[in-house]
């Protein structure tokens, strides 16, 4: 082993410590700071509509491991078997209350317990489905070297994803043909390079993003 070698994995070791030391630190002050918030929301989402207060679903997490991903609940209690995994546009299977959530990006914040427990980091690429990392190639399933997170570039490109999707004529095709290859380039991309710096000037346009909302792209990198 060279000694350039050597530095790199300490490097990187070192990088790696010290962002789940952000996550355990920052998840866990803003699960303190936002509990009132989380139980306003909690208490919204059951006296307007039937079901649980949390969506949880199984993603696949780093290193093609399953995990339950949270989520406060914003469509009706029976949503999967009403539609597809996606939603397009304006969802009928969305609450009015799940509605705003989703529009604010407060439906995201229990996801802060999977930061705490491990299974996800703040910055990271969003998560998927078993369904749909089964259509992943051999390149693209080098994203599950690095943990899952709440946020990252792909995540603010695609911020009001289901408008993007409205936009195709096959909503269920463009995502895996053409948007969910597109925003594993832009994650992976990101993750080569990324630090723990660039990863708090990440978490810090994403939440100016949620307070000053600007209009949101619709990118199309395909027909």
């Amino acid at each position: 082993m060279t000694d350039r070698t050597s530095h790199s994995r300490t490097e990187s070791a070192l990088d790696e410590a010290a962002r789940r030391a952000l996550d355990v630190v920052v998840s866990l002050a803003a699960l303190v700071v936002l509990l009132p918030l989380l139980a306003l929301i909690a208490l919204l989402v059951k006296a307007t509509s039937s079901g649980p207060v949390l969506f949880v679903q199984e993603r696949v997490g780093r290193g093609l491991v399953p995990f339950r991903l949270f989520k406060f609940r914003t469509m009706v209690a029976d949503a999967p078997a009403r539609g597809p995994a996606i939603t397009v546009g304006a969802d009928p299977r969305v609450t009015r209350v799940g509605a705003l959530l989703r529009r604010t990006k407060l439906d995201e914040l229990p996801q802060l317990l999977n930061v705490l427990r491990g299974d996800m980091s703040l910055v990271g690429p969003r998560p998927e489905v078993p369904g749909y990392v089964a259509l992943y190639g051999e390149a693209e399933r080098r994203i599950f070297t690095v943990r899952p997170g709440i946020t990252d570039p792909s995540s603010l490109l695609y911020r009001d994803e289901s408008a993007v999707l409205a936009t195709y004529p096959d909503p269920e095709r463009a995502y895996r043909e053409v948007v969910l290859p597109h925003k594993i380039a832009v994650s992976l991309a990101y993750a080569d390079s990324r630090t723990v710096l660039s990863d708090v000037t990440l978490l810090v346009r994403t939440a100016l993003r949620l307070v000053v909302p600007g209009p949101d792209p619709a990118p199309r990198t395909g027909s």
